[in-house]
């Protein structure tokens, strides 16, 4: 009990660490750069993932999956850094992060569609009260109005679209693994294949040198450790844990991390702000609870993000 008791302190552990993960990635690339600051946080993320978790053999796992999986799982990081890391200023980069947080409900939605289960009618209103959530943050205290939405888009459109991608992505991920990995985790080669990738963008954008002093290896520590080390709790605390409130806990990430962010990047967020970011995990809760019963043991996030 007592050593079950430790497993899920880990999964709490890595949800903690999750949460933080916006406000690190957003501190990391302010002072590296968005590319050049996201290939080295994975990098570092890369390698605490191989002394933490291993290094399995790629022929454990099955071509399709490390193809497929890896292509989707590199897609979604690359979405979700580059996003954080070419907003406008840091209120922005808690906004994509915000959006990225609708990949709970999406994934729910996508398991209904690829196992064609019959489902509660609920499910759709809870699935656009996360959009609508959404929607109510970006439009601001202004008040939501299709203009003041545009606008606010319009002022970087580019990283809108890759948080919202992204958390297709990322749902979309969770469904095809969970069908192609056969209860195998290629977390790490995922990590080093991010890193690559963006290291290859790199090369081919003008970004200028990094400059590396204590305080900027301080903050890529602590944004490598969060990610990867939060991956390696998380797989501690799933495998071991107590599941029922690591999954519960798992749909407050968006109020987590909000106010981590907003603790991390010394910013004050409004009321109309954390109206959006409650109605995103009010929906991702009511999403996970209206499919409980035909979910299996496991939550339909295998991993966080």
């Amino acid at each position: 009990m007592v050593r079950s008791h430790q497993f899920t302190l880990a999964g709490c552990g890595a949800i903690c660490l999750f949460s933080s993960v916006v406000a690190l990635i957003r501190n990391v690339t302010e002072q590296l750069g968005p590319v050049g600051g996201a290939a080295m946080i994975y990098s570092v993320s890369a390698f605490i993932l191989i002394l933490t978790v291993g290094l399995p053999k790629l022929s454990s796992f099955s071509r399709k999956y490390l193809l497929i999986g890896g292509l989707l799982f590199v897609s979604y990081e690359m979405c979700l850094a580059l996003s954080l890391g070419m907003a406008n200023d840091r209120l922005q980069a808690v906004e994509m992060g915000l959006i990225n947080y609708l990949w709970p409900c999406l994934t729910v939605l996508f398991a209904v569609i690829f196992s064609r289960r019959s489902v509660s009618w609920m499910l759709y209103p809870c699935l656009l009260l996360s959009f609508f959530g959404v929607a109510w943050t970006v439009a601001g205290d202004s008040g939501l109005s299709v203009s003041r939405l545009t606008d606010n888009v319009q002022s970087n459109p580019l990283s809108y679209t890759l948080a919202l991608s992204g958390a297709f992505i990322w749902a979309i991920y969770c469904n095809v693994t969970r069908i192609m990995a056969s209860g195998k985790n290629a977390i790490t080669w995922f990590f080093a294949a991010t890193a690559v990738a963006l290291w290859l963008k790199f090369m081919f954008t003008n970004e200028p040198p990094m400059q590396f002093d204590l305080p900027v290896i301080r903050d890529l520590l602590l944004a490598g450790l969060a990610m990867g080390g939060g991956y390696a709790l998380w797989n501690i605390g799933i495998l071991r844990g107590n599941m029922v409130l690591l999954a519960t806990l798992s749909y407050f990430v968006p109020v987590f991390s909000t106010f981590l962010s907003a603790q991390l990047l010394g910013l004050t967020l409004t009321a109309t702000f954390w109206q959006g970011v409650v109605m995103v995990s009010v929906a991702s809760v009511l999403c996970w609870w209206i499919t409980r019963e035909q979910a299996s043991s496991q939550p339909l996030q295998e991993e966080q993000a």
